[in-house]
């Protein structure tokens, strides 16, 4: 199995982003494989499982971890892109048995955003790669 790390992060919200970015990436360092991932920025959160999906059935990464932001505003905007990312990478690691990590925040507020991505409650960003390699370790187990 590849030791390869992907990470798929949207470019909408990116000062959010960004920081969930850093925050994998720190984590992915941390565990000695910064030479063994590789970052992919899409334009928003409802591109990421085109990427994710072509990723993982690739054969090239032992996970593939995705990032955005997708934040609630006055439109119902926010309904049609966070549950069909969510269930759509859902499918795509059930299919693939990849671990397709969904580490893309859904809120109400930009404040609740920034205080996930770093300021205030932990980086969901590093808490995505942690998931990833978890689940990594727990599938070779499987095998």
């Amino acid at each position: 199995m590849s030791q390869r790390y992907l990470i798929v992060a949207a470019r909408f919200n990116e000062l959010i982003t960004k920081a969930l970015v850093s925050g994998a990436q720190e984590v992915i360092a941390d565990a000695g494989l910064d030479a063994h991932h590789e970052l992919i920025w899409v334009p928003g959160a409802f591109e990421i499982p085109v990427v994710a999906a072509k990723a993982a059935r690739s054969g090239k990464y032992a996970a593939v971890i995705c990032l955005g932001a997708v934040i609630r505003g006055e439109t119902p905007h926010f309904d049609y892109v966070a549950g069909p990312c969510a269930s759509a990478l859902m499918s795509i690691g059930v299919e693939t048995g990849v671990p397709v990590i969904f580490g893309v925040l859904t809120t109400d507020t930009v404040e609740q955003a920034l205080n996930r991505a770093g300021i205030k409650l932990g980086n969901k960003g590093a808490d995505a790669a942690h998931t990833a390699l978890a689940m990594v370790k727990i599938l070779q187990k499987l095998d």
